[in-house]
């Protein structure tokens, strides 16, 4: 029956191009006019059709953040902070890694015994990293990070527990003097979350220019445009780099710079850029303190730098934020632990 619904969706192409909600609808409508009695068969074509397979369910679970897959026997899932096992099971690892292999492949990503590690963006705007034998001896090991559907705001923030009242008008107030601001945090720590939040609260008059590597920020900022870097591809071209975005926002006539996450060059990039002008950019990268942060920011620039001194490249940090915040993981839920003006 699978044969005969896949040849019916042949006949069909623009089933194909349609949302996955209205594609599962078509696919049932198809399989009835085709006579399929299980009309499960129609599922699991649009699971296969999606990318997912059997994590379908998981993905469709918005209450999920995070799906890991640690080998065939172990699928674990993150739900409001807490790790669990799923019944989910793959038949070996070969079934796993063939799995893995199309559901890459599907956004145009190599992954093999020869280039085990890879990552890619799913359409639904998951985040998928995988690494495969022999890198990973025990089985393909998988992690997809799943991003809410909505934008919440600051207040809503507070709501979860993230916030108190009182940070939220402080967080409102470094927005609205244009405090340029770091972000600060573990992986998984809600940075992301809250710079859609704070750039929520952007006058509409504003032009903001989002730098990122996979599109996370999706602010309800009136003027934001996104830029996305790239890897090179396998041989080893086409590569577009953080820091090559940054030079190219300048010249867009931006009145605030953001960037998703600093991890190299780039730093040295933003932080002439923000203590030179751009008042109220914002950036985000991974530290366990406001100091931390600062430190690491310095040192990043540091490798960039063909001649700034250390010191020099301190007092830039100093002069480039006016603020860090810090977030972490407390007892399962993302949270703000301090904010340090300066």
């Amino acid at each position: 029956m699978m044969m005969d619904l896949t040849e019916a969706l042949y006949e069909n192409p623009a089933i194909g191009t349609l949302d996955p909600g209205a594609r599962r609808l078509a696919l049932r409508e198809l399989a009835i006019s085709r006579g399929v009695s299980d009309l499960d068969v129609a599922t699991r074509l649009a699971d296969r059709i999606d990318g997912y397979g059997p994590l379908a369910p998981l993905v469709d679970d918005r209450s999920i953040t995070d799906i890991l897959i640690n080998g065939p026997d172990g699928v674990w899932i993150e739900r409001d902070g807490s790790l669990e096992q799923t019944p989910i099971r793959f038949d070996d690892v070969d079934h796993l890694t063939g799995f893995v292999q199309r559901m890459l492949g599907d956004q145009g990503v190599a992954v093999d015994a020869l280039h085990p590690i890879a990552d890619a963006r799913m359409r639904d705007g998951s985040r998928v990293h995988a690494v495969l034998p022999p890198a990973a001896p025990d089985g393909p090991l998988v992690s997809i990070r799943r991003f809410p559907r909505a934008v919440w705001t600051l207040e809503d923030l507070a709501k979860r527990g993230a916030l108190m009242a009182v940070e939220v008008q402080q967080l409102a107030d470094l927005v609205r003097r244009r405090t340029t601001v770091a972000i600060s945090g573990g992986t998984g720590s809600g940075k992301t979350t809250l710079l859609n939040a704070l750039l929520s609260r952007v006058d509409g008059g504003e032009r903001v220019v989002g730098i990122e590597e996979t599109r996370e920020l999706r602010p309800r900022c009136e003027h934001f445009v996104s830029l996305l870097s790239r890897p090179d591809n396998m041989e080893g071209r086409g590569g577009i780099s953080p820091a090559e975005l940054m030079r190219a926002a300048l010249r867009m006539r931006p009145d605030r710079i953001v960037v998703g996450e600093v991890r190299g060059a780039e730093a040295l990039v933003a932080l002439q850029a923000m203590s030179t002008g751009h008042p109220g950019s914002m950036v985000t990268l991974h530290a366990n303190s406001p100091g931390d942060a600062r430190r690491r920011m310095t040192s990043m620039a540091l490798q960039a730098s063909s001649g700034l001194s250390e010191g020099a490249l301190q007092d830039l940090v100093e002069r480039s934020f006016g603020a860090v915040i810090q977030l972490a993981r407390v007892g399962g839920t993302r949270r703000v632990v301090s904010i340090e003006e300066t």
